[in-house]
């Protein structure tokens, strides 16, 4: 086989293998009046009768926006189908997908959202009414554009999730008595040319000042992409995660 044949069958194979990961993730859409949200959905191997599952809400970064319903799943399939996580952390995942020209936010911190977040928020809504999902268990974690779409919506909805994971994002530090009783892990890298740590040390710093008691997480020799490869590689985030519930 010559070395062109090769290289053309390798990527074959690795498509191959990237659609059959990507397909344990319904492909779906989130239609309203107005807006149509398209979206991927992991659900639990088995759902076992008179069980609920948490929910976790990924929120991707810039570069996986678009139309495909595909890119957003870049860098959550790793953590989430990894057989040993599925088999002890049994949840659902849901990973909306932000067109192209559209950001999770926007510098204004104290409107309402629009879209696609809004749409997001109603999706949520509506999932958490199916029978198997535990009301009480719904997360949201994001990076880069996703992760100060994380702390946009723990500003804007402070009830809504039983824990977050921003990871090198952002927020507004004047807002964070809005969910100091909302259990925080965040992530950066200390060399992240992309979004300043300083993002992420002020929010942090805002909630200790406020009486909260987040995890912060700073890789010293890490820059942006990375931090969140790290991050998912955290031995205890699953189970730091999964352990966290609202209060009734």
């Amino acid at each position: 086989m010559s070395k062109i044949s090769l290289l053309v069958a390798l990527i074959v194979i690795a498509r191959i293998s990237i659609a059959q990961d990507f397909v344990q993730f319904d492909k779906l859409t989130h239609q309203t009046t107005k807006y149509t949200l398209q979206y991927r959905l992991l659900k639990p191997k088995e759902l076992k009768e008179n069980q609920q599952y948490p929910l976790v809400l990924f929120l991707h970064g810039s570069g996986e926006r678009g139309n495909d319903n595909v890119k957003n799943l870049k860098y959550i399939t790793d953590l989430f189908l990894k057989e040993k996580n599925r088999n002890d952390f049994p949840c659902y995942v849901v990973v909306p997908q932000c067109p192209a020209s559209e950001n999770w936010t926007y510098p204004d911190w104290y409107r309402d959202p629009r879209e696609p977040t809004n749409s997001v928020v109603k999706l949520i809504d509506s999932l958490s009414n199916l029978p198997h999902v535990d009301k009480s268990r719904i997360y949201v974690a994001g990076l880069s554009m996703g992760g100060y779409g994380t702390w946009y919506l723990l500003t804007r909805f402070p009830d809504m999730f039983a824990a977050a994971i921003p990871i090198c994002g952002g927020g507004d530090p004047n807002q964070v008595a809005n969910f100091t009783h909302v259990p925080i892990w965040a992530f950066h890298g200390a060399k992240d040319d992309r979004v300043d740590p300083e993002e992420s040390r002020k929010m942090i710093e805002a909630l200790e000042k406020a009486g909260a008691r987040p995890k912060y997480t700073e890789y010293k020799k890490t820059g942006h992409v990375d931090s969140w490869l790290k991050a998912f590689q955290e031995p205890t985030l699953l189970s730091w995660l999964f352990s966290q519930r609202l209060a009734k």
